[in-house]
């Protein structure tokens, strides 16, 4: 279980895993890379868009791509000692790929992208100290992404401005802010994972007490955090979302089978890099509450209902990969949580107290269930329904194509998925005798009360 002291893990009181103070600017022998990614920010446009706005930036974004491969590589060891600046220079260098492959022009790659040894290999090198994949993640483009508003005001969701975009657009910043503002409120649910796991009987009386009322907080906590997403139409339009913002984030093979793969000049063993960028399940207070309320997405318990066709051909293994996309102290976390002995685990307790905390439990799992049906609502707006768009303007356009299911940014079919990762949610319900959850996750019937 986390030590009482979980700083350790990179983890803030207030911010949870969002770091508790803006990221500093690299050092000056680091300047070129910070100067490129303000130059790209305000030159490079999407390879694919054929807009008489983007092709005027095509001679700008060539010659920035032929200065970066004349970059010598720099030595990055000077950075070790400081996780502030590890963390930084990997947002630098991962916005700072995906610049270079995205603003290609159709067609002018060939069969795969050869990223530059000037980003590769330092790109690769910081990512080995600080334990995460050598590619544009979640915590690149929203825990570590923003500044302070207001340096006079304390921090918080409304005094923080992401400053890196791909897009230029507001919807981009946007929806970075709805992200970290999902990460902000729900640092206080780390807070009852933690408490619970200080606790030293989980079955005595008062420990009883208090962890019906700590599972009561979560589920309003859960509903705050539906709300946060339900209100991220407000803001973020789907069309620019899905065709000016999106595709930027893709990484190395992301479209499925034949999408060109990414090699990375200088760095060996490129086939078992983890490359797909970034993803909303690599943000790790998810997996924490998910661990804590015991959610089984690798169907490896024996839980009622059984998991449909659907549910089994669905990559149950994806929320395991995605922590290979988070900064290895949030990943020790999680695995330290996921190490907590089964019979004190939360959903054990409350099998073994139902008229004290089965209820509570169960209402704590239903929010969280109603949290990804929130979200499936979301990708269907932002991406699948986009996505069936963009294929008719194929049918009717030569030169554009589209096929195969709707993708997330790191790969995986977005609906098959999602549903799946709700019907495993839904499995975590202790049951009840009025209570009946049915394959589509969908519950039936009423929650008995005590």
């Amino acid at each position: 279980m986390p030590p009482r002291e979980v700083q350790q893990y990179d983890i803030d009181e207030t911010t949870g895993f969002l770091p508790h103070e803006p990221l500093r600017v690299l050092p000056t022998e680091f300047k070129r890379w910070e100067d490129a990614l303000l130059e790209a920010q305000a030159e490079m446009s999407l390879g694919i868009d054929d807009s008489p706005s983007s092709r005027d930036k095509r001679t700008a974004g060539a010659q920035w791509r032929d200065r970066v491969r004349m970059w010598p590589v720099l030595d990055t060891d000077c950075l070790a000692g400081d996780l502030r600046l590890l963390q930084r220079a990997h947002l630098i260098l991962a916005f700072l790929v995906h610049f270079f492959v995205h603003s290609q022009p159709r067609g002018e790659a060939g069969p795969s992208v050869l990223v530059p040894r000037s980003l590769t290999v330092p790109l690769t090198a910081v990512s080995r100290k600080l334990g995460i994949a050598p590619i544009l993640t979640f915590a690149d483009v929203v825990l570590w992404n923003w500044t302070v508003i207001d340096g006079s005001r304390s921090l918080s969701v409304g005094n923080i401005r992401h400053v890196n975009l791909f897009s230029g657009k507001e919807d981009e910043r946007s929806f970075y802010a709805k992200c970290a503002a999902i990460e902000f409120e729900a640092a206080r649910a780390l807070k009852i994972i933690n408490n619970y796991c200080r606790m030293e009987d989980v079955d005595s009386p008062g420990a009883i007490g208090d962890i019906g009322e700590d599972l009561e907080r979560l589920a309003e906590i859960v509903k705050g955090l539906t709300r946060v997403l339900g209100s991220m139409r407000a803001v973020v339009d789907p069309y620019t979302y899905y065709h000016e913002v999106r595709h930027w984030w893709k990484g190395s093979g992301s479209e499925g089978q034949g999408s060109p793969p990414w090699p990375y000049e200088g760095v060996a063993d490129n086939d078992v890099l983890d490359l797909s960028g970034p993803s909303a399940g690599q943000s790790p207070i998810m997996h924490a509450i998910d661990i804590f309320l015991d959610v089984d997405h690798m169907l490896a318990e024996t839980r009622l209902p059984v998991p449909s066709g659907r549910d089994k051909r669905a990559d149950v293994g994806f929320m395991e990969r995605m922590r290979r996309y988070m900064q290895g102290k949030h990943r020790d976390y999680l695995e330290s949580l996921a190490r907590m002995p089964h019979d004190i685990r939360v959903r054990q307790v409350a099998a073994r107290h139902p008229e004290k905390l089965q209820d509570a439990y169960n209402q704590a799992v239903l929010a969280l269930k109603e949290f990804r049906d929130a979200h499936l609502r979301i990708a269907c707006l932002y991406i699948i329904s986009m996505s069936n768009s963009n294929r008719v303007a194929a049918s009717e356009v030569p030169n554009k194509t589209s096929s195969g299911p709707a993708r997330g940014t790191g790969g995986m079919e977005v609906s098959t998925l999602l549903k799946a990762t709700r019907n495993a949610t839904s499995r975590a319900l202790l049951p009840t005798t009025n209570t009946r959850i049915d394959n589509r996750g969908e519950e039936q019937g009423r929650f008995s009360k005590e």
